[in-house]
Protein backbone atom coordinates (compact mmCIF):
# COMPACT_ATOMS: atom_id res chain seq x y z
CA UNK A 1 0.00 0.00 0.00
CA UNK A 2 2.35 2.33 -1.29
CA UNK A 3 -0.40 5.76 -1.69
CA UNK A 4 -1.82 6.23 1.75
CA UNK A 5 -4.44 9.44 1.91
CA UNK A 6 -4.10 11.80 4.19
CA UNK A 7 -7.02 10.97 6.47
CA UNK A 8 -5.40 6.99 6.54
CA UNK A 9 -2.03 8.20 7.85
CA UNK A 10 -3.94 10.23 10.73
CA UNK A 11 -6.10 6.95 11.57
CA UNK A 12 -2.53 4.74 11.78
CA UNK A 13 -0.94 6.99 13.58
CA UNK A 14 -4.12 7.55 16.26
CA UNK A 15 -4.02 3.31 16.19
CA UNK A 16 -0.31 3.60 17.56
CA UNK A 17 -1.51 5.78 20.78
CA UNK A 18 -3.15 3.21 22.62
CA UNK A 19 0.72 2.49 23.50
CA UNK A 20 1.03 5.96 24.65
CA UNK A 21 4.27 5.53 22.30
CA UNK A 22 4.71 8.76 20.58
CA UNK A 23 5.29 12.05 22.41
CA UNK A 24 4.05 15.10 22.17
CA UNK A 25 6.57 16.73 19.45
CA UNK A 26 5.56 13.29 17.37
CA UNK A 27 1.69 14.30 16.95
CA UNK A 28 2.91 17.83 16.08
CA UNK A 29 4.81 16.88 12.72
CA UNK A 30 1.32 15.21 11.66
CA UNK A 31 -1.11 17.47 10.04
CA UNK A 32 -4.95 17.62 11.12
CA UNK A 33 -7.79 15.81 9.33
CA UNK A 34 -10.87 17.24 8.11
CA UNK A 35 -13.34 15.31 11.08
CA UNK A 36 -12.87 13.34 14.28
CA UNK A 37 -11.28 9.63 13.68
CA UNK A 38 -14.09 7.29 15.04
CA UNK A 39 -12.42 4.34 16.86
CA UNK A 40 -14.38 1.20 18.36
CA UNK A 41 -12.53 -0.58 21.15
CA UNK A 42 -13.24 -4.55 20.96
CA UNK A 43 -12.19 -6.36 23.98
CA UNK A 44 -11.10 -3.86 26.92
CA UNK A 45 -11.36 -5.76 30.89
CA UNK A 46 -7.74 -5.74 30.50
CA UNK A 47 -5.40 -4.21 27.87
CA UNK A 48 -7.97 -2.99 26.11
CA UNK A 49 -8.57 -0.40 28.86
CA UNK A 50 -5.33 1.30 27.78
CA UNK A 51 -6.71 1.47 24.67
CA UNK A 52 -9.47 3.92 25.84
CA UNK A 53 -7.07 5.75 27.73
CA UNK A 54 -4.45 6.03 24.91
CA UNK A 55 -7.00 7.03 22.15
CA UNK A 56 -8.52 9.29 25.07
CA UNK A 57 -6.07 11.61 24.52
CA UNK A 58 -5.08 12.15 21.09
CA UNK A 59 -6.69 15.32 19.20
CA UNK A 60 -9.15 14.36 17.18
CA UNK A 61 -9.30 10.81 17.81
CA UNK A 62 -13.40 9.73 19.57
CA UNK A 63 -14.32 6.89 20.71
CA UNK A 64 -17.70 6.21 19.37
CA UNK A 65 -18.57 2.29 20.45
CA UNK A 66 -17.48 -0.70 22.69
CA UNK A 67 -17.44 -4.41 22.04
CA UNK A 68 -17.53 -7.07 24.55
CA UNK A 69 -18.84 -10.06 25.29
CA UNK A 70 -18.85 -9.80 29.09
CA UNK A 71 -21.70 -7.62 30.57
CA UNK A 72 -19.88 -6.13 33.31
CA UNK A 73 -17.09 -5.11 31.88
CA UNK A 74 -19.52 -3.30 29.30
CA UNK A 75 -21.25 -2.02 31.35
CA UNK A 76 -18.14 -0.87 33.58
CA UNK A 77 -17.42 0.93 29.80
CA UNK A 78 -20.18 2.49 29.73
CA UNK A 79 -20.00 4.05 33.15
CA UNK A 80 -16.54 5.40 32.64
CA UNK A 81 -17.72 7.30 29.56
CA UNK A 82 -20.84 8.64 31.29
CA UNK A 83 -18.65 10.24 34.21
CA UNK A 84 -16.93 12.20 31.11
CA UNK A 85 -20.91 13.04 30.15
CA UNK A 86 -20.39 10.66 26.63
CA UNK A 87 -22.11 8.67 25.03
CA UNK A 88 -20.98 5.21 23.08
CA UNK A 89 -22.63 2.83 20.95
CA UNK A 90 -22.61 -1.06 22.51
CA UNK A 91 -21.99 -4.08 20.78
CA UNK A 92 -21.80 -7.99 22.52
CA UNK A 93 -21.36 -8.93 18.83
CA UNK A 94 -18.61 -7.43 16.26
CA UNK A 95 -20.16 -8.59 13.55
CA UNK A 96 -22.79 -6.22 14.48
CA UNK A 97 -20.51 -3.46 15.46
CA UNK A 98 -18.87 -3.94 12.29
CA UNK A 99 -22.46 -2.72 10.22
CA UNK A 100 -22.10 0.59 11.99
CA UNK A 101 -21.87 3.63 10.16
CA UNK A 102 -20.26 5.48 13.18
CA UNK A 103 -16.81 3.73 12.97
CA UNK A 104 -13.69 4.54 10.73
CA UNK A 105 -11.02 2.11 12.49
CA UNK A 106 -11.25 -1.03 14.88
CA UNK A 107 -8.76 -1.43 17.98
CA UNK A 108 -8.88 -5.07 19.18
CA UNK A 109 -7.30 -6.21 22.52
CA UNK A 110 -9.51 -9.30 22.47
CA UNK A 111 -7.86 -13.00 23.18
CA UNK A 112 -5.48 -14.72 20.65
CA UNK A 113 -7.30 -16.49 18.86
CA UNK A 114 -9.72 -13.66 17.85
CA UNK A 115 -6.79 -11.46 16.50
CA UNK A 116 -7.11 -12.51 13.15
CA UNK A 117 -9.92 -12.86 12.30
CA UNK A 118 -11.55 -9.70 14.29
CA UNK A 119 -8.74 -7.82 11.53
CA UNK A 120 -10.15 -9.16 8.68
CA UNK A 121 -13.62 -8.55 9.13
CA UNK A 122 -12.78 -5.46 10.17
CA UNK A 123 -10.74 -4.46 6.71
CA UNK A 124 -13.79 -5.96 4.84
CA UNK A 125 -16.08 -3.79 6.98
CA UNK A 126 -13.61 -1.22 5.49
CA UNK A 127 -12.01 -0.34 8.71
CA UNK A 128 -8.59 0.43 9.14
CA UNK A 129 -7.19 -1.52 12.32
CA UNK A 130 -4.97 -1.80 15.05
CA UNK A 131 -4.54 -5.59 16.37
CA UNK A 132 -2.64 -6.53 19.58
CA UNK A 133 0.49 -8.32 19.57
CA UNK A 134 0.45 -11.05 18.38
CA UNK A 135 -1.62 -10.58 15.05
CA UNK A 136 -2.42 -14.52 15.00
CA UNK A 137 -3.25 -17.38 16.66
CA UNK A 138 -0.56 -19.10 14.36
CA UNK A 139 1.29 -18.33 11.15
CA UNK A 140 -1.62 -18.63 8.24
CA UNK A 141 -4.04 -16.75 10.34
CA UNK A 142 -1.26 -13.98 9.76
CA UNK A 143 -0.43 -14.13 6.58
CA UNK A 144 -4.82 -13.72 5.94
CA UNK A 145 -4.40 -10.55 7.57
CA UNK A 146 -1.75 -9.18 5.44
CA UNK A 147 -3.20 -10.63 2.23
CA UNK A 148 -7.16 -9.01 3.17
CA UNK A 149 -5.12 -5.55 4.42
CA UNK A 150 -3.77 -5.36 0.56
CA UNK A 151 -6.88 -6.67 -1.10
CA UNK A 152 -9.25 -4.42 0.88
CA UNK A 153 -6.33 -1.25 1.25
CA UNK A 154 -6.96 -0.95 4.62
CA UNK A 155 -3.90 -0.05 7.16
CA UNK A 156 -3.55 -3.01 9.80
CA UNK A 157 -1.16 -2.13 12.69
CA UNK A 158 0.40 -4.88 15.19
CA UNK A 159 0.64 -3.67 18.76
CA UNK A 160 4.34 -3.94 18.52
CA UNK A 161 4.77 -0.62 20.94
CA UNK A 162 8.34 -1.33 21.33
CA UNK A 163 9.22 -0.26 17.57
CA UNK A 164 7.93 3.22 18.67
CA UNK A 165 10.61 3.31 21.24
CA UNK A 166 13.52 6.10 20.27
CA UNK A 167 16.03 4.40 22.49
CA UNK A 168 15.47 1.28 20.67
CA UNK A 169 15.29 3.46 17.38
CA UNK A 170 18.69 4.89 18.52
CA UNK A 171 20.47 1.80 19.56
CA UNK A 172 19.76 -0.49 16.62
CA UNK A 173 20.88 2.40 14.36
CA UNK A 174 23.98 2.22 16.65
CA UNK A 175 24.97 -1.39 16.59
CA UNK A 176 24.02 -1.93 12.96
CA UNK A 177 26.75 0.56 11.93
CA UNK A 178 28.72 -1.90 13.41
CA UNK A 179 29.68 -0.49 16.51
CA UNK A 180 30.20 -3.02 18.61
CA UNK A 181 31.68 -5.65 15.75
CA UNK A 182 29.37 -8.05 14.00
CA UNK A 183 26.50 -9.53 16.35
CA UNK A 184 27.17 -13.13 17.34
CA UNK A 185 24.21 -13.60 18.69
CA UNK A 186 20.96 -12.24 19.87
CA UNK A 187 19.51 -13.24 23.00
CA UNK A 188 15.64 -12.23 24.10
CA UNK A 189 14.83 -12.97 27.73
CA UNK A 190 11.48 -13.13 29.06
CA UNK A 191 11.93 -13.36 33.20
CA UNK A 192 8.48 -12.98 34.40
CA UNK A 193 6.72 -14.83 37.39
CA UNK A 194 3.82 -17.01 36.69
CA UNK A 195 2.14 -18.70 39.10
CA UNK A 196 0.40 -22.03 39.36
CA UNK A 197 -3.70 -21.40 37.78
CA UNK A 198 -4.39 -24.24 39.93
CA UNK A 199 -6.36 -27.66 39.06
CA UNK A 200 -9.94 -28.07 38.64
CA UNK A 201 -11.45 -31.74 38.94
CA UNK A 202 -13.89 -31.44 35.26
CA UNK A 203 -16.04 -28.67 33.36
CA UNK A 204 -16.39 -25.28 35.31
CA UNK A 205 -19.61 -23.17 34.97
CA UNK A 206 -19.47 -19.89 33.01
CA UNK A 207 -21.12 -16.92 34.81
CA UNK A 208 -23.86 -15.68 33.02
CA UNK A 209 -22.19 -12.06 32.01
CA UNK A 210 -20.33 -13.83 29.77
CA UNK A 211 -21.37 -14.60 26.31
CA UNK A 212 -19.31 -18.15 26.03
CA UNK A 213 -19.94 -18.99 22.12
CA UNK A 214 -18.84 -15.31 20.91
CA UNK A 215 -16.25 -15.52 23.52
CA UNK A 216 -14.92 -18.46 22.00
CA UNK A 217 -15.52 -17.38 18.56
CA UNK A 218 -13.15 -19.39 15.78
CA UNK A 219 -11.82 -21.56 18.19
CA UNK A 220 -12.77 -24.68 19.48
CA UNK A 221 -16.26 -24.61 21.89
CA UNK A 222 -15.15 -26.14 24.79
CA UNK A 223 -15.95 -25.84 28.39
CA UNK A 224 -13.63 -24.32 30.56
CA UNK A 225 -10.86 -26.33 32.53
CA UNK A 226 -9.62 -23.44 34.78
CA UNK A 227 -10.40 -21.62 37.73
CA UNK A 228 -7.81 -19.74 38.95
CA UNK A 229 -7.89 -15.93 40.27
CA UNK A 230 -9.48 -14.67 36.83
CA UNK A 231 -12.19 -17.31 36.97
CA UNK A 232 -12.98 -19.87 34.22
CA UNK A 233 -12.99 -17.62 31.46
CA UNK A 234 -10.69 -14.60 31.74
CA UNK A 235 -6.85 -13.80 31.50
CA UNK A 236 -5.78 -17.51 32.12
CA UNK A 237 -6.55 -18.60 28.79
CA UNK A 238 -2.84 -17.37 27.78
CA UNK A 239 -1.61 -20.69 29.16
CA UNK A 240 -4.02 -22.86 26.80
CA UNK A 241 -3.24 -23.85 23.27
CA UNK A 242 -6.80 -22.93 22.31
CA UNK A 243 -6.58 -19.79 22.65
CA UNK A 244 -3.04 -18.55 23.91
CA UNK A 245 0.52 -18.66 23.03
CA UNK A 246 1.96 -19.14 26.83
CA UNK A 247 4.28 -16.10 27.12
CA UNK A 248 6.24 -16.58 23.62
CA UNK A 249 3.48 -15.25 22.15
CA UNK A 250 2.08 -12.87 25.06
CA UNK A 251 4.74 -10.82 26.64
CA UNK A 252 8.16 -12.62 25.07
CA UNK A 253 6.77 -11.66 21.29
CA UNK A 254 8.39 -8.08 22.55
CA UNK A 255 11.19 -9.51 23.00
CA UNK A 256 12.10 -11.56 19.91
CA UNK A 257 10.82 -8.65 17.84
CA UNK A 258 13.40 -6.44 18.98
CA UNK A 259 16.18 -9.08 18.66
CA UNK A 260 15.05 -9.57 15.07
CA UNK A 261 15.24 -5.59 14.47
CA UNK A 262 18.67 -5.86 16.01
CA UNK A 263 19.52 -8.36 13.04
CA UNK A 264 17.87 -7.02 10.68
CA UNK A 265 15.86 -9.57 9.68
CA UNK A 266 12.06 -8.91 8.22
CA UNK A 267 11.00 -12.74 7.78
CA UNK A 268 10.74 -15.99 9.57
CA UNK A 269 13.60 -18.01 10.67
CA UNK A 270 14.54 -20.50 7.85
CA UNK A 271 15.06 -22.63 10.58
CA UNK A 272 13.77 -23.22 14.29
CA UNK A 273 13.46 -25.39 17.35
CA UNK A 274 12.36 -25.41 20.62
CA UNK A 275 12.35 -27.45 24.16
CA UNK A 276 10.65 -26.42 26.84
CA UNK A 277 7.52 -27.53 29.39
CA UNK A 278 5.42 -26.30 32.34
CA UNK A 279 7.45 -27.56 35.45
CA UNK A 280 7.50 -26.75 38.90
CA UNK A 281 3.83 -27.82 39.63
CA UNK A 282 0.77 -29.70 38.18
CA UNK A 283 -2.17 -27.35 37.30
CA UNK A 284 -4.21 -27.09 33.97
CA UNK A 285 -1.87 -25.10 32.06
CA UNK A 286 -0.64 -26.26 28.73
CA UNK A 287 1.86 -23.69 27.71
CA UNK A 288 5.25 -24.06 28.72
CA UNK A 289 6.58 -21.97 31.25
CA UNK A 290 9.88 -22.49 31.02
CA UNK A 291 11.21 -22.42 27.62
CA UNK A 292 14.21 -22.22 25.42
CA UNK A 293 13.83 -21.35 21.51
CA UNK A 294 16.69 -21.45 18.71
CA UNK A 295 15.75 -19.20 15.66
CA UNK A 296 18.71 -20.15 12.96
CA UNK A 297 18.59 -16.95 10.97
CA UNK A 298 21.54 -15.83 8.56
CA UNK A 299 22.53 -12.95 10.19
CA UNK A 300 23.01 -14.63 13.88
CA UNK A 301 21.65 -16.97 15.92
CA UNK A 302 17.96 -15.68 17.58
CA UNK A 303 17.99 -17.48 21.01
CA UNK A 304 14.96 -16.68 23.23
CA UNK A 305 14.05 -17.99 26.66
CA UNK A 306 10.90 -18.27 29.12
CA UNK A 307 11.66 -18.62 32.78
CA UNK A 308 8.00 -18.15 34.50
CA UNK A 309 9.53 -20.08 37.81
CA UNK A 310 11.43 -17.99 40.97
CA UNK A 311 15.18 -18.18 41.49
CA UNK A 312 13.90 -21.16 43.80
CA UNK A 313 10.89 -22.95 45.82
CA UNK A 314 9.14 -20.32 48.06
CA UNK A 315 10.65 -17.50 46.52
CA UNK A 316 9.44 -14.19 44.25
CA UNK A 317 12.32 -13.31 42.95
CA UNK A 318 13.36 -14.35 38.93
CA UNK A 319 16.97 -15.16 38.26
CA UNK A 320 19.14 -12.13 38.09
CA UNK A 321 20.53 -10.71 35.22
CA UNK A 322 23.47 -8.18 35.31
CA UNK A 323 22.29 -7.72 39.04
CA UNK A 324 19.21 -6.91 38.26
CA UNK A 325 15.73 -8.84 38.81
CA UNK A 326 12.42 -8.02 37.14
CA UNK A 327 10.29 -6.13 38.72
CA UNK A 328 13.06 -3.92 39.70
CA UNK A 329 14.82 -3.50 35.73
CA UNK A 330 14.48 -0.24 34.41
CA UNK A 331 13.42 1.27 30.89
CA UNK A 332 16.00 4.11 30.00
CA UNK A 333 14.41 7.26 28.01
CA UNK A 334 17.79 6.62 26.22
CA UNK A 335 20.12 3.60 24.64
CA UNK A 336 23.21 3.02 26.73
CA UNK A 337 25.37 0.44 26.09
CA UNK A 338 26.94 -2.42 28.90
CA UNK A 339 29.93 -3.88 29.20
CA UNK A 340 29.04 -7.73 29.71
CA UNK A 341 31.77 -7.99 31.81
CA UNK A 342 30.81 -5.17 34.05
CA UNK A 343 28.01 -5.67 36.53
CA UNK A 344 25.50 -2.71 35.99
CA UNK A 345 26.18 0.44 38.39
CA UNK A 346 23.74 0.78 41.35
CA UNK A 347 20.12 1.40 40.52
CA UNK A 348 20.33 5.37 41.56
CA UNK A 349 23.16 5.54 39.59
CA UNK A 350 21.32 4.31 36.49
CA UNK A 351 19.05 7.64 36.40
CA UNK A 352 22.09 9.65 36.07
CA UNK A 353 23.37 7.08 33.59
CA UNK A 354 20.28 7.26 31.46
CA UNK A 355 20.20 10.75 30.71
CA UNK A 356 23.23 10.06 28.73
CA UNK A 357 22.46 9.66 25.28
CA UNK A 358 25.06 6.40 23.29
CA UNK A 359 26.27 9.04 20.73
CA UNK A 360 27.69 11.28 23.42
CA UNK A 361 29.59 8.69 25.41
CA UNK A 362 32.51 10.72 26.85
CA UNK A 363 30.90 11.90 29.85
CA UNK A 364 29.88 8.30 30.83
CA UNK A 365 31.80 6.39 33.27
CA UNK A 366 34.29 3.55 31.38
CA UNK A 367 32.22 0.56 32.50
CA UNK A 368 28.71 2.14 31.52
CA UNK A 369 29.74 1.97 28.43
Amino acid sequence: MSNITRRSFIKLAALAASSASLTACSWSRVRGANEDIRIAIVGFRSRGLDHIDGFSKVKGVRITALCDVDSDVMAKGVALFQKRGQTVETYTDIRKLLESKNVDAISIATPNHWHSLGAIWSVQAGKDVYVEKPVSHEVWEGRKIIEAARKYKKIVQAGMQCRSSYSLAEAVEWVQAGNLGKIKVARGLCYKPRASIGKTTGDQIVPPNINYDLWTGPAELVAPHRNGSFGPVHYDWHWFWNYGNGDLGNQGIHQVDICRWFLGEKALSPRVFSIGGRLGYIDDGETPNTQMVFHDYPTAPLIFEVRGLPEKKGSKKMDHIHGLCWPNIPIPPQAMAIDPDEPLPPITDIQECIRHCIHDKSSMPETWT
